[in-house]
């Protein structure tokens, strides 16, 4: 795993390759994919990072940040995707610090495509404030969310897609839901559509609820406590963001990591 200190300006390589994230400093990362990378990075330590990525015609690149910082981080990030190109820039979300993270996707040119994603678990205060913007024909923006919370954990999520003028034939599409286990649990989803163009397809889906009883009294009916019914439903609910890269033993990993610390968050 590379060790990523200070600011740097950074060629990814093709296939899968992994970073971690710690330093003091407030940070300025550049990436740039040509070809099919997958890239993992372990947010340690970071108190601000500004992340600007460029991935070029036809370039398939997909991040997955796993934040498990225990100070808060404050995060200000833009995809810039041209032709044919696709990003998945998802987000793990187990740290018990707050997060601000204000993430941009420009759809550059015909092809262009991004999906932007999270999934978190939220016991402190996080903030999300997601935009992707077509501004060439043919592309295709998605957003997705998916949170529990826990505590007295507090969301916000701003979501936005954008098609532009003369973006025709483009596609607009987000999903954010937010499950909670207690009334003392804050969530606000804002899914919004700007849209100035007529040949396009855009949705937009969201949800915030509470855990069904029924499905709790279930569980606890085959002998299950309310903790440990808490730590499944909610490994369940976040785990699907692991499948983002194409990497077994890193997914057991999260898994593990994952499980641990709503099995921590369960005992406050």
């Amino acid at each position: 795993m590379k060790k990523i200190h200070v600011s740097q300006e950074i060629h990814l390589d093709q296939g899968y390759s992994e970073y971690e994230i710690d330093s003091e400093r407030d940070l300025e990362l550049n990436f740039t994919a040509e070809g099919t990378c997958d890239v993992f990075l372990k947010i340690v330590n970071a108190p601000s990072m500004r992340i600007r990525t460029f991935a070029a015609a036809g370039a398939k690149v997909s991040f997955l940040y796993w934040n498990s910082s225990n100070t808060k981080v404050v995060s200000d990030e833009t995809y810039e995707v041209l032709k044919d190109a696709h990003v998945t820039a998802a987000y793990g979300e187990c740290g018990q610090a707050d997060t601000e993270r204000k993430t941009f996707a420009a759809l550059r040119e015909p092809g262009a495509s991004a999906l932007i994603s999270s999934a978190s678990l939220v016991s402190n205060r996080k903030n999300y404030h997601m935009d992707v913007a077509s501004f060439a024909p043919h592309t295709y923006g998605d957003i997705k969310n998916y949170a529990v919370m826990l505590n007295d954990g507090n969301l916000l999520i701003d979501a936005i897609g954008r098609i532009a003028k003369g973006a025709y034939r483009s596609e607009s599409h987000q999903t954010s839901r937010a499950l909670s286990f207690d009334s003392r649990q804050k969530a606000e989803i804002l899914p919004e559509l700007l849209i100035d163009e007529d040949d396009v397809q855009a949705s937009h889906a969201m949800s915030i609820g509470r855990v069904d009883e029924d499905s709790l009294y279930y569980m606890m009916s085959r002998g299950l406590s309310v903790k440990q019914c808490t730590s499944l439903i909610s490994t369940g609910y976040l785990m699907p963001i692991t499948e983002t890269l194409n990497n077994e033993e890193l997914k057991q990993t999260l898994r593990e990591e994952m499980e641990r610390k709503i099995g921590e968050l369960c005992l406050m």
